[in-house]
């Protein structure tokens, strides 16, 4: 892409006073770098992107509420994590995350495990363990 033709759309990173760098050719057709504040095309997949995560994120926490799976799907969905991530973020092998992911087994967690989880996710091990969804 020329460099004057750089899409230069209003997005959210205008309203965070930010800009993206991106390549660009020059007038000689050289490599370059150059700032945009957006690009439509690119706001529109990442707005239904977003939208597709808070789904999850809504769905998790339906879920938890409905005693379906423990908080620990809620926060992993919220964090934009996946078990793989999550199991790195916290030592643990994935089977052992999703074992804990049943709430059954999430009650019988020891408060060292939980506070692995919690500080994965940002949060009090009070705040995971009384999580209920609603």
């Amino acid at each position: 892409m020329k460099k004057q033709d750089l899409p230069q759309d209003e997005s959210n990173l205008k309203s965070a006073n930010m800009t993206e760098v991106l390549y660009v050719t020059d007038e000689n057709d050289n490599y370059t770098t150059a700032n945009s504040i957006g690009w439509d095309a690119k706001k529109a997949a990442l707005d239904e992107s977003m939208e597709l995560i808070n789904e999850r994120i809504a769905d998790a926490k339906q879920n938890v509420a409905n005693n379906l799976v423990s908080p620990i799907i809620y926060f992993m969905e919220l964090n934009k994590m996946d078990f793989q991530v999550l199991a790195s973020y916290v030592g643990m092998w994935q089977w052992s995350v999703k074992r804990h992911a049943k709430p059954k087994t999430f009650k019988k967690l020891s408060n060292q495990t939980l506070k692995k989880y919690a500080d994965a996710f940002g949060i009090s091990v009070e705040e995971l363990k009384n999580f209920d969804g609603k």
